[in-house]
């Protein structure tokens, strides 16, 4: 799919890699629909796209929220017409240890509230958005594109039994809808980015960050320009689809 005049939805897309990836395709001449629960950053991150050329528009909008995702959908058919490629960027983390003990004696475990934040945004959202883009796609009879971000951390990490269980089931999710709606002409695919240079990470104490970078085979955290440039390659590659796509510079965790 050639991007250019192409209507993009991206939730998360007010900061980090959301924005980024809006950035890129507003170069590649495609209108962007901006999806995210802070309004002044939405303001912002309008204005960048905006600076481009393109249609832009945002949407306050808790992807969690059945009714609030079924609103915005129909909100951006009727502001824009199509809606050609959706990316389920938006997700949240609310790290801890399943349980933390020491000498036989339990100090803390993970919350449901944990728990569920987690679920709720980087799973449920994920499910809610992608099926109300694919409602619309059918409706248009659009070839379109569902992109969904997973992470490395799905085959497991210490710390995130909400995140890797979320980021997990929305890898084999996107396989499914590959599969599903294939027969509509519609695509699914997944970025599993590792470590990469947003402002969660840069927040984080010089020599905890650069540990970080030395654990990475190439020696450093990866830039959003890097997960943007995957998903430009996974719009305009009519073939790919139901596959997950790893940059993460050589680390496995």
């Amino acid at each position: 799919m050639e991007p250019k005049d192409k209507t993009i939805v991206i939730t998360g897309g007010a900061r980090g890699l959301g924005l980024c990836m809006a950035e890129a395709f507003a170069l590649r001449g495609a209108n962007i629909a901006l999806v995210d629960v802070d309004q002044s950053e939405l303001a912002r991150a309008l204005d960048v796209c905006r600076t481009h050329g393109i249609d832009a528009r945002s949407y306050p909008t808790d992807v969690s929220d059945e009714s609030q995702v079924e609103s915005l959908f129909a909100k951006i058919q009727t502001d824009f017409g199509s809606i050609d490629v959706l990316i389920n960027n938006a997700g949240i983390i609310r790290d801890g240890l399943l349980v933390k003990g020491k000498a036989g004696v339990v100090e803390k475990k993970m919350s449901l509230q944990q728990w569920q934040a987690v679920i709720d945004v980087n799973l449920t959202g994920v499910f809610l958005c992608g099926r109300e883009a694919a409602v619309k796609m059918i409706e248009n009879q659009t070839a379109g594109v569902i992109i969904n971000i997973s992470s490395i951390a799905k085959t497991g990490n210490i710390g995130q039994s909400n995140y890797t269980s979320a980021k997990s089931a929305v890898a084999a999710m996107t396989v499914t809808w590959a599969k599903e709606l294939a027969a509509h002409g519609i695509r699914a695919a997944s970025i599993a980015p590792g470590f990469m240079a947003t402002e969660i990470l840069k927040d984080m104490k010089p020599q905890a960050l650069e540990n970080i970078s030395q654990s990475i085979p190439l020696k450093r955290l990866g830039e959003p320009e890097e997960i943007a440039h995957a998903a430009v390659f996974i719009v305009e590659n009519d073939y790919l689809s139901g596959r997950t796509i790893e940059i993460d510079g050589g680390l496995r965790l």
